[in-house]
Formats: structure tokens, C-alpha cells, sequence
């Protein structure tokens, strides 16, 4: 598990160390810094994945992330060094650290200091197939899906939006998921059994209909209403509504993981009724207390209430989150480390922090 990363001189960032736990939720207005944390991570993973790194560089554009050119990639108000650099504990492992140096000539980010032990690429769940990463840009209703046998079967990815996700359910179905995040009335431990229950509490009584088509590497995915015992027609997911295909990935994501994975998932809200988002958050807490380490960029004070009535219902401790919440006070970025207590319980609410509710309240009364 990563437990620290510190930012150097990357996009929004010319310094800022955060404290990652088993959840890590960040929050906070729209460009002040939320997903380049996330990008900080992609890149070090796409870098390696492209063998840039270890020894050469940094690996800006690719299919995780695209930062553009190198001066994208390095804070505008860089005074003391044109350097990026990345810092990363690893929970039973040394510190590792990367230093870049900008060649604006060439516009290239070359290793300049590597000090990590080849081992952090082997085992950190970063670099290696434990990992999922979610986009926010996810898949919406399609008449069909891609297949990729390398990425499902191989690599074991669901893709960065979510396009490999029926392909991933139909040959990974019957594996069995983490006891502790069973749904209540699913009729077995299977993920396909368990995704189906989940699904239940966005829309009732949902099934999926699978059905490959290897010679054009497609898949057919068909969503059935079961609604005590009238069973409806199996309809296409265009026809279906885009809440439920936005939030497919992101349970197969879960419950197909195991302990020591690391998942990163963007805005697990869309389009998704409050109730749903609130329920997806209970997950996420799970999922975290059963030893996945999670790292959520969200904007819904839902996904964060369902975590905290998880922590009440101690189904995770609150010493297995960490909330980050970014802003913009006076002129001035500014950011927060937000503790929550073991009754979910949160005392310190800066200003901006999941307030428009009160806010409107006010104006409202």
C-alpha cells in the first residue's frame, strides 16, 4: 500500500506532500489540484509501463494520461529548479523517489535521480496487474463492447473506461468475491451473482444477458428486469439509462479485486440518483477495510456520507481514511487534511467542503 506521495514542481504543484491510506478521498472545486494527485500516480505507472522508467524518463502521453508537452507538465512558477520530482513510501517497503530534469530544447523530462529499489516495480500494486484505474470520461450505453483478450485475460483490466467491462464479467463470472462484501440478498458468492445484487441498489431487480462474439471481438450485453415473477425482455443497454453502465465498471472493479490492489476511480457519481451514490459509498468503504487500497476523486457529498455511515456501522475504521479536500481562498489555492472520527463524525468543514447544501438551505429559510 502507498501511504505517502509528495508533489514537486508538477502542473498545479510546486510542493505538496499527502498522506494516502487504505481509502483516500479527494475533494474540492474544479481545478485546484484534485486529479493531478491522481496523475502523479498514472504517470509513474504509464512511464514504467512504456520503459521509460526506470533510466530514461517520463512517459507524458499515453493511454492512462495525456499531459501534453513537457512544459505542460512543469509548474509555471518553477523559480529554484526545472526539476519534477515524485516521492512515494510504500508500506513495507523503502521510499522511493524520482527527480526529471526539463530539456526545453528537446521538451523532454529526463531522469536525473532514480532512487528506488527495483522491487517497488514488481510488487507495488502501482506498477503491477493489480490496479484498476476509472476514468470519469466512462463508456456510456453501447448496442455492444469491446473484447481484448491481452487486457481482460492477461493483464486483468477492465480498460480506463470502463470498455472491457462485459468482456471482464463474462469470463471472470464465476469467480468468487471477498466475503466481506457480499451483498445481503445475492444468491451466491460469485462476481457475476454479487455485481447483479449491488446493481440492485441503483435499479431493482436487474440481470445481465451476455453473449461474445469472438469472430469480430465483440460483446453483446443485455439487461434483464426481474420484478417478482414477471421476468422482462432482455433490453439494450441504450435502452436502459446511462447510470447503470456508468457504475457497472466501477462494481466489477471492486468486487473483482483482491487485497494488496490499488483501484483509482473518478467521480463514481455520474449519473447516479442520490440513493445509489450514497449505497456506492458504503462499498468503497468495504472494499478499503478489506484490504484494497482505494483512491476516489469525488464531488458528491453522498459518496461521502455513505462512507462516513460506514465508518458509524464500523464496517472501516476511521484511521483507514484520509480525506484531502482542495480550495481557493483569497486569491490563494489552499488545501486541507479533513479527519473524520470512528462515529463518522467530521468536525472541521472548511469553507466550500460539501457546503451548498447549508448554503442553499439558508437562502431557501
Amino acid at each position: 500500500m502507498i501511504t505517502r506521495l509528495a508533489i514537486q514542481n508538477f502542473k498545479i504543484f510546486d510542493y505538496q506532500d499527502f498522506a494516502l491510506s487504505p481509502l483516500t478521498l479527494l475533494a474540492g472545486l474544479n481545478g485546484v489540484g484534485k486529479s493531478t494527485v491522481i496523475q502523479s500516480l498514472l504517470l509513474l505507472r504509464q512511464s514504467v509501463q512504456q520503459q521509460f522508467l526506470p533510466g530514461r524518463g517520463l512517459a507524458l502521453n499515453g493511454d492512462l494520461v495525456q499531459i501534453g508537452m513537457g512544459q505542460d507538465a512543469l509548474f509555471d512558477g518553477v523559480r529554484t529548479t526545472e526539476e519534477i520530482g515524485f516521492d512515494l513510501d510504500i508500506e513495507g517497503q523503502s521510499a522511493a523517489s524520482w527527480r526529471f530534469a526539463y530539456d526545453m530544447m528537446r521538451d523532454v523530462l529526463q531522469v536525473v535521480s532514480d532512487n528506488s529499489d527495483s522491487s517497488v516495480y514488481s510488487s507495488s500494486s502501482l506498477f503491477t496487474d493489480q490496479f484498476q484505474y476509472l476514468h470519469a470520461e466512462r463508456i456510456g450505453p453501447r448496442a455492444s463492447f469491446e473484447m481484448s483478450e491481452f487486457s481482460v485475460r492477461t493483464q486483468r483490466q477492465i480498460g480506463i473506461r470502463g470498455e472491457y467491462t462485459a468482456h471482464f464479467l463474462n469470463l471472470h463470472q464465476d469467480n468468487s468475491v471477498i466475503p466481506s462484501l457480499e451483498h445481503p440478498n445475492a444468491v451466491g458468492n460469485t462476481l457475476r451473482e454479487q455485481v447483479e445484487a449491488w446493481m440492485t441498489e441503483i435499479s431493482p431487480g436487474i440481470r445481465f444477458d451476455l453473449e461474445a462474439f469472438q469472430k469480430i471481438d465483440r460483446i453483446q450485453l443485455g439487461v434483464t428486469f426481474v420484478r417478482g415473477n414477471d421476468v422482462s425482455n432482455s433490453y439494450r443497454p441504450t435502452n436502459v439509462g446511462f447510470g447503470i453502465m456508468f457504475s457497472l465498471p466501477i462494481l466489477v472493479a471492486l468486487l473483482s479485486s483482491s487485497p494488496q490492489s490499488l483501484l483509482i476511480i473518478e467521480n463514481p457519481e455520474a449519473h447516479l440518483h442520490p440513493r445509489g451514490q450514497a449505497r456506492l459509498g458504503e462499498l468503497i468503504a468495504c472494499a478499503a477495510n478489506a484490504g484494497i487500497q482505494i483512491i476516489v476523486e469525488t464531488h458528491s457529498d453522498h459518496v461521502l456520507n455513505g462512507i462516513r455511515v460506514a465508518t458509524k456501522n464500523k464496517k472501516i475504521s476511521a484511521d483507514e481514511i484520509a480525506i484531502h479536500y482542495f480550495g481557493y481562498e483569497e486569491g490563494h489555492r489552499t488545501y486541507y487534511n479533513i479527519p473524520i472520527d470512528d462515529n463518522g463524525s467530521i468536525e472541521r468543514w472548511p469553507e466550500g467542503f460539501f457546503d451548498e447544501y447549508e448554503n442553499m438551505l439558508t437562502k431557501l429559510l
